[in-house]
């Protein structure tokens, strides 16, 4: 009988104990791999995904009310559409760009006619400004009771550039909003109709004249001699204790002229894309899924860590 001592087999050992090593670190690691998220896809593009695809839901990446603020990000970002549009339709490139930075983004459908049909219940930015405000400001309430925050940054365009601001100043908004970053802004109205907006040459000077556009309401809202737009700048537009950045394409067809949304303002930014961007040919609607505007708004949300803002083409009504 060979009683000899079989050598150790020091590497078939030590392969072993590394398996065994690996195992048990993939085993440690394996939560936090399942639940991490893969960036969503962003689509620099207003037109692929739509409301009659996903009647009465929600642009990728938003309205997640299981987020919970990080201390990179603390604000939740509410997202403001403008007239005829909704929480879908104008968000399909920055929704899912802000989740993937690591933001709690929310939107809603403000100004529509819930109690009509689909899909007039889904055109949002119709009722009077005012009463839009509210809604807002209660939307803003609910994301700061769900999410736990101290304060919401707001990210609108067009009528949603500038409603939310009578939120701020006149109905409590001023303590629950920290940055307000408005895209194509229309502070002084748009001059859809010469230069007065029309106020001389349709007698539409006044909310009063809202009646003639019963579906509308808001819409003369915005002309320039409008009581509305006068209300805003009562006592300064900005109010003090919210950070303003205001974001303008020369080709805005909407706001007339652009510079309507140049205000000056010791708490207040003003950029026009094409000054560092000539090849940014973005109009109204096109600064909702421009990657130069998005460079924009991603250091007015985050000033303390700026990135280069992107040059490229972008080509009207689409993006890119």
């Amino acid at each position: 009988m060979n009683t000899t001592p079989r050598p150790i087999r020091w590497r078939s050992a030590a392969t072993a104990l590394l398996a065994i090593v690996s195992a048990a670190v993939a085993i440690v690691a394996a939560p936090a791999t399942a639940n991490a998220r893969d960036p969503y896809p962003v689509p620099y593009n207003l037109f692929v995904q739509d409301e009659f695809t996903n009647p009465g839901g929600s642009a990728t990446g938003s309205n997640d009310w299981s987020c919970k603020p990080t201390p990179e990000h603390p604000n939740p970002v509410v997202l403001v559409h403008g007239t005829g549009a909704n929480r879908l339709n104008m968000w399909t490139t920055f929704a899912p760009l802000l989740a993937n930075e690591g933001y709690c983004v929310f939107a809603l459908t403000f100004g529509n006619y819930a109690d009509q049909p689909y899909p007039i219940s889904a055109v949002g930015g119709m009722a009077r400004a005012e009463d839009s405000a509210a809604q807002i400001g209660d939307f803003v309430d609910e994301v700061l009771a769900t999410t736990g925050a101290g304060r919401v940054d707001i990210l609108g365009i067009s009528q949603g550039s500038v409603v939310p601001n009578y939120f701020v100043k006149y109905l409590g908004g001023a303590a629950k909003v920290d940055k307000y970053v408005s895209l194509g802004p229309a502070w002084n109205g748009s001059a859809l109709t010469g230069p007065d907006g029309g106020a001389t040459i349709l007698g539409l000077g006044t909310d009063d004249a809202r009646g003639l556009l019963p579906f509308c309401q808001a819409c003369l809202q915005f002309l320039p001699a409008s009581e509305f737009i006068a209300k805003l700048h009562a006592g300064g537009l900005y109010a003090p204790e919210v950070t303003y950045t205001n974001i303008m394409t020369r080709y805005d067809e909407g706001i007339l002229p652009y510079t309507s949304g140049y205000v000056e303002g010791p708490n207040a930014t003003n950029i026009v894309v094409q000054d560092q961007c000539s090849q940014d040919y973005s109009d109204h609607i096109a600064l909702a899924a421009s990657r130069v505007a998005a460079g924009h708004v991603l250091n007015a949300l985050d000033p303390a860590h700026p990135r280069p803002v992107p040059c490229g083409f972008v080509a009207p009504f689409v993006g890119g």
